[in-house]
């Protein structure tokens, strides 16, 4: 009887987990969400949204024409966010974001949308593959940006 018991609250427990990551659109626009408001707060948990060996790429483009592709281990990146955090608070050096699609890609999904610097006022591609880890949390697996420097 406790035995059935058990087996009855484990499957039930397996479609409650299924059921909440059966949508992974749903799933990576939660993420954008998060990803947007802990921005928006300066909050340095937003570092927390990354795999740990997540790809980040910059394309950098200068005024003088030279363009530099620079790719940032992920907890090298982690850091710089959690250190940077402050910093643009006090510049209020903030992003909206639009134009954002979703799109399947393989386990995990493809967000795109225009980002908006508000501090220097300009628009650039922010691309970003979000998928589950192991244990079903979703993260932020690949991001690829654009910038111009002041």
């Amino acid at each position: 009887m406790i035995k059935n018991l058990f087996m009855a609250l484990l499957a039930f427990f397996a479609l409650c987990v299924q059921a909440v990551h059966a949508d992974p659109l749903a799933e990576a626009k939660l993420l954008f969400e998060r990803y947007e408001a802990l921005e928006t707060r300066f909050d340095p948990g937003a570092a927390d949204l990354y795999a740990d060996n997540a790809v980040i790429r910059n394309k950098r483009f200068y005024p003088d024409g030279q363009v530099r592709e620079l790719t940032i281990p992920a907890p090298q990146y982690k850091q710089l966010i959690r250190d940077a955090m402050p910093l643009a608070q006090a510049r209020n050096d903030r992003n909206t974001y639009t134009k954002t699609t979703y799109k399947l890609e393989g386990m995990g999904v493809r967000i795109q949308a225009t980002r908006f610097s508000v501090m220097k006022q300009y628009d650039s591609p922010i691309s970003l593959l979000v998928a589950p880890d192991a244990s079903g949390r979703w993260l932020i697996r690949e991001e690829l940006t654009e910038s111009r420097p002041f």
